[in-house]
């Protein structure tokens, strides 16, 4: 191997550890038809406006149409939406029939089932190798709490472990 793919397999296996919650965004298209795909690229930026970030490989064949609608949803995924995770992240399937879902008030694809969901306005795009960063002003925010959020690590997805949370002693 050459040095810059020694770094890229080094920076995946480095990333790859990384621990993660994973999101599915939303769009529409220009004939208002929706859009979704499985992405673990996301990030709070500002609570002054409330800002926050996603990013997009410049190959995914939807890139034009998140760009284009200047508008998007962050689905913060439940612990027990894997199937739907995978779904969202697989080529040539009709992503939306194998989950409800509803147009929101700013005409957003809302997944149901999500813990919590972030309706958001492009706020700035900036183009970074071969990705576009994404960058939304959040307009409304929806939370279950009675659902946890799923967490991405080491190619798998599933519930954040219950060890994780301190117990409570009675």
């Amino acid at each position: 191997m050459n040095g810059i793919l020694d770094k890229q397999e080094l920076f995946k296996e480095a990333l790859g550890n990384y621990p993660t919650g994973v999101t599915i965004v939303t769009t529409t298209d220009e004939n208002n038809n929706p859009l979704g795909l499985t992405v673990n690229s996301f990030a709070s930026v500002s609570l002054d406006p409330l800002l926050v970030l996603w990013s997009i490989d410049h190959r995914v064949s939807s890139i034009e149409a998140f760009k284009n609608s200047r508008k998007f949803a962050i689905h913060i995924l439940s612990g027990i939406q894997s199937e739907l995770c995978k779904t969202f992240a697989s080529k040539n399937v009709d992503r939306f029939a194998s989950c409800n879902w509803s147009y929101s008030s700013l005409e957003l694809p809302l997944i149901e089932g999500a813990f919590a969901v972030l309706e958001c306005e492009t706020f700035e795009e900036i183009e970074a190798g071969d990705h576009t960063i994404l960058i939304g002003k959040v307009q409304n925010i929806q939370v279950n709490k009675e659902l946890n959020p799923m967490l991405y690590h080491r190619r798998h997805f599933g519930e954040i472990p219950a060890e994780f949370y301190p117990r409570i002693k009675s």
